[in-house]
Parts: C-alpha cells; sequence; structure tokens
C-alpha cells in the first residue's frame, strides 16, 4: 500500500512540475516551438546549469528541513535554510533571465525550458528554504528556554 501512495505521489509530483514548467512558458510568452536545433548551446548550458543549480538548493533545503537542530554536515540548520534561499533565488533569476532573452519556443536552443524549470525549481527551493529557516530558528528558540 505505501508503494502505490509512493508512486502516486511522484507522478502527481510530475505533473504538477510539468503544468508549472508550461505555465512559466506561457507567462513568458515562448509556449510555441520553433524549429528544432539539436545539441548543446550555450544558451542551453545556462539554462541546464540554472536549474542545476535551483535542484541542488532544494535539496539541501529539504535536509535542512529534515534536521533543523543538527550540527552536522553543511546543510545544517540556518547555514543549509540560507544557502538553499540565496542558491535558489539566484538560480530562479537566472532562469527568468534566461527566458527573457529567448527567442523562441522550445527546442530552438534558447534553453526556454530549463529556464522554466529554474524558475519553478527556484521558487520551490526559497520557499522550503524559509520553512528551514523558521524551523530552525523556532528550535533554537525552544532550546534556549
Amino acid at each position: 500500500m505505501k508503494r502505490v501512495f509512493l508512486i502516486v505521489a511522484i507522478v502527481a509530483s510530475a505533473t504538477v512540475f510539468a503544468g508549472l514548467v508550461y505555465a512559466v512558458l506561457v507567462a513568458a510568452q515562448v509556449a510555441a516551438p520553433g524549429a528544432t536545433i539539436y545539441g548543446p548551446t550555450p544558451r542551453r548550458l545556462w539554462a541546464t546549469a540554472a536549474a542545476v543549480l535551483t535542484l541542488i538548493a532544494a535539496g539541501v533545503g529539504v535536509l535542512a528541513l529534515a534536521r533543523p537542530g543538527s550540527r552536522i554536515g553543511t546543510a545544517s540548520g540556518p547555514l543549509g535554510a540560507v544557502l538553499a534561499l540565496v542558491v535558489g533565488s539566484v538560480g530562479a533569476i537566472n532562469g527568468g533571465l534566461n527566458l527573457a532573452v529567448a527567442r523562441g519556443g522550445p527546442g530552438t536552443g534558447n534553453g526556454v525550458v530549463g529556464g522554466a524549470a529554474a524558475v519553478v525549481l527556484g521558487v520551490i527551493a526559497v520557499a522550503i528554504g524559509s520553512l528551514a529557516l523558521a524551523r530552525s530558528r523556532r528550535t533554537a528558540f525552544e532550546a534556549g528556554r
């Protein structure tokens, strides 16, 4: 039963993520596909780097959220939360800049899908980092009582 729930949760979250990426592409007015270009381009690499950066920020935020008062590792307590906030916002800004300079839709080599994914993941990383920072401050306050 737990395995089925996990599979359904993964499929649902992937569907929501794809819908959010599409919504960002529509908002940036680059949802229409253009002429397909294969291979890496500088803008695709930029968008991919921003998306990977925000994915790492979300992971660090989850670690900081899971262990708010821990002193072990680089993602512990407020350090991991602040890292998720800063890196997530930098990645989201880079993804937004990539979308702003893109002249075509998906497949044109401008990295619009990676830029949209970076925006969505950056917002998620900032939200998780905010929760982790609030929780780490709360546990620090409770420990000082």
